[in-house]
């Protein structure tokens, strides 16, 4: 039985002690509301549904996701620690003052309806400036992991995770950028006439290998074996290891990059910048003279990433099999494979007369 106790400030405590279960206690203005809450406290420790919810409730989002940048975001790659601190500056910004209990699911879905509709920020003429589906995605996804985290590894009370409960922005078609023979050819004249030839390498590199960026900008002399002519990825951005292997063209533009003449002796990596403030050299940053030369060429619509769709649908059209492209691009679903092998389907129309012709030369037969 929960004892009831009057404060010196005239409100009424319930404390609850039960065999088997922490001490629990709390506060209200009148004697009937702690009676109630008592009652319904002990109902659900028989019942075994009894959540503690203190902690939520003294817990703002603001505070969980200072500790959430301290402990998770620490174990999680580079790039997404990053994301994670970018984000949770937006999520405090809304949310940060709600406690855990209090963010219901309807307060998360106006947050999302905020973010879609742009209605926090506005542009020089005061429109709102609407955010893309895939953010406010990626907006949710740390939101929920956070109440994941607190559920599971926290031991904090709540009876469900709130984002759980409300409908997520639908994913984006994904990009469908196909470089044309024209724009190939003006891109790789560029890339070639720059001063510095790491430029050129990595571009056509990620033509001919589908690399992301990411993957050869952090290449490593070890990791490259002209021999066999395979390349081995450690990091990925899926995490998962994976050997590449290279085309005659892709092993001569890493022999051209390993052999450079003016390659210094104090790093190991294949794609290196100069000495930064460490005194350390850090990976090639090319993405500055890429804009520029996007923008000179009247390609600003194309973006580095779109070399890897490029590369991956070429190999879908040189006849691999799905298995063969997910080895090579490292795409763990089938589906994630598809949104980048778009064949053209002016490429279709040769393989379609063929079939046509086929089938009139076996009934003629």
């Amino acid at each position: 039985m929960a004892t009831l106790v009057k404060t010196d400030l005239g409100k009424w405590k319930a404390v609850i002690r039960k065999t088997g279960w922490p001490t629990t206690s709390k506060t209200f203005r009148t004697k009937r509301d702690a009676e109630d809450w008592a009652r319904r406290t002990e109902d659900d420790m028989v019942r075994g549904a009894y959540i503690q919810r203190a902690p939520a409730d003294r817990l703002t989002v603001a505070k969980a996701l200072e500790r959430y940048i301290a402990e998770v975001t620490p174990t999680k790659r580079p790039s997404t620690q990053v994301s994670d601190h970018n984000r949770s500056k937006i999520l405090i910004e809304h949310l940060g003052k709600y406690s855990l209990t209090a963010l219901t699911p309807e307060i998360v879905a106006k947050f999302r309806d905020t973010r879609l509709a742009g209605e926090d920020r506005k542009d020089a003429k005061g429109k709102p400036i609407p955010r893309s589906n895939n953010t406010v995605r990626l907006d949710l996804a740390l939101l929920g992991h956070l109440f994941t985290v607190a559920i599971k590894e926290w031991g904090i009370g709540l009876p469900s995770n709130p984002v759980m409960n409300i409908r997520r922005p639908a994913p984006g078609p994904g990009r469908n950028r196909r470089l044309t023979p024209d724009e190939e050819k003006r891109l790789l004249v560029a890339v070639d006439q720059h001063s510095n030839p790491m430029l050129r390498w990595i571009v056509r590199i990620a033509l001919e290998t589908g690399m992301r960026s990411s993957e050869i900008l952090t290449l490593r002399k070890m990791q490259v074996d002209l021999k066999r002519r395979i390349v081995r990825l450690l990091e990925t951005k899926n995490t998962s290891p994976r050997t590449v292997p290279l085309t005659t063209t892709a092993a001569a533009l890493f022999r051209e990059a390993l052999n450079h003449p003016v390659r210094p002796k104090d790093t190991d990596l294949i794609f290196y910048g100069e000495p930064g403030r460490d005194s350390k050299r850090h990976p090639y940053q090319f993405n500055p003279v890429w804009l520029n030369i996007k923008r000179q060429q009247g390609l600003e619509d194309v973006r580095f990433h779109d070399l890897r769709h490029e590369a991956v649908s070429r190999f879908v059209e040189a006849g691999f099999s799905d298995q063969e492209v997910s080895a090579i691009s490292g795409h763990k679903s089938m589906q994630m494979l598809k949104r980048y092998t778009h064949l053209r389907a002016e490429d279709l129309v040769t393989k379609l007369d063929h079939l046509v012709s086929a089938r009139g030369t076996a009934l003629i037969k």
